[in-house]
């Protein structure tokens, strides 16, 4: 089965306040459950926060290190799933149930199966 990355991204400002965080996190936790139980998952993580982040580039050949995220936006890239289910139509289905969707946003990209190399004679 093809496998789905799920990239969840939202606008810490428009995330729920601290005072919904504890229900918050049931929701994540009951719907990481679910694609469990469905057999769907196959890994994900919580990302630490954006002021974590370090960017490296190498230009003429020269590394530049710089703080922070790779673009500045509003919305941050908080976290992903990745999922293996039978195709995009599923994959949208379990973007559509994040408990983030509300106020967030969820990419979803396929995962590019690179083919093997042909083996040596």
């Amino acid at each position: 089965m093809p496998q789905y990355l799920l990239l969840i991204y939202g606008d810490p400002a428009d995330a729920p306040g601290p005072e919904q965080q504890e229900a918050q996190m049931a929701k994540w936790m009951s719907y990481t459950d679910e694609l469990a139980q469905s057999g769907a998952l196959k890994g994900g993580n919580a990302l630490e926060a954006i002021d974590t982040a370090t960017t490296v580039r190498v230009r003429d050949d020269e590394t530049i290190v710089s703080d922070g995220p790779f673009a500045e936006t509003k919305e941050i890239l908080g976290g992903y799933y990745l999922i293996d289910v039978p195709d995009l139509d599923a994959a949208l289905g379990w973007a559509a149930k994040m408990p983030n969707i509300a106020y967030g946003s969820v990419e979803v990209r396929p995962v590019w199966e690179i083919p093997e190399p042909p083996a040596q004679a």
